[in-house]
């Protein structure tokens, strides 16, 4: 199941919420994506301005690298497809988004857009349809989530269960 994991990256365009960016890097440590990079100061800013502010990464993403970047055209490998998640007119509807192996999925910030440079350089842009816009977070779990059910062949396996549920959970399902 990993190995179509080991092959994305997230790019968040000049993100705002230390809360929204450390759920992204839960979500990344979920769904196996070693790289989440970053562009604009909010962020950072907003960490310094507010050192209260609790982590939301957990144990799951500890492996997951946080970077900042200039540009999140320049930072992708040649060999990655850019995949621009936005709410924009000619988008694709997520349910009907064919994933590529080596993905790099961006995704605008809180209270914009993605610039139309990054628009005009995607190999794709993507939409889930919902009405009105969604958390960033909630549509870096959902585009994860997508690409995990279309990618994955054997997802069924009560191993995955087993190797990664805590301690507060044991239930079993009775037949």
């Amino acid at each position: 199941m990993a190995e179509h994991y080991t092959e994305v990256c997230i790019g968040l365009s000049n993100p705002k919420s230390p809360e929204n960016v450390g759920s992204v890097l839960r979500a990344a440590g979920n769904y196996r994506v070693n790289n989440v990079l970053y562009t604009g100061t909010r962020y950072e800013r907003a960490l310094n301005n507010n050192p209260d502010i609790p982590n939301l990464s957990r144990k799951v993403s500890e492996n997951v690298c946080l970077e900042s970047v200039d540009s999140l055209i320049e930072a992708v490998a040649d060999d990655f497809k850019i995949i621009c998640v936005e709410f924009a007119m000619g988008a694709i509807s997520l349910p009907l988004f064919h994933h590529p192996d080596k993905a790099f999925y961006v995704f605008g910030p809180e209270d914009g857009n993605i610039s139309q440079e990054i628009i005009d350089r995607a190999d794709a842009v993507v939409y889930v349809p919902t009405i009105g816009s969604m958390n960033l977070a909630a549509s870096v779990n959902v585009v994860l989530y997508d690409r995990l059910a279309k990618l994955t062949k054997d997802i069924g396996d009560n191993q995955l269960i087993q190797n990664n549920r805590d301690t507060n959970n044991n239930l079993k399902v009775r037949k």
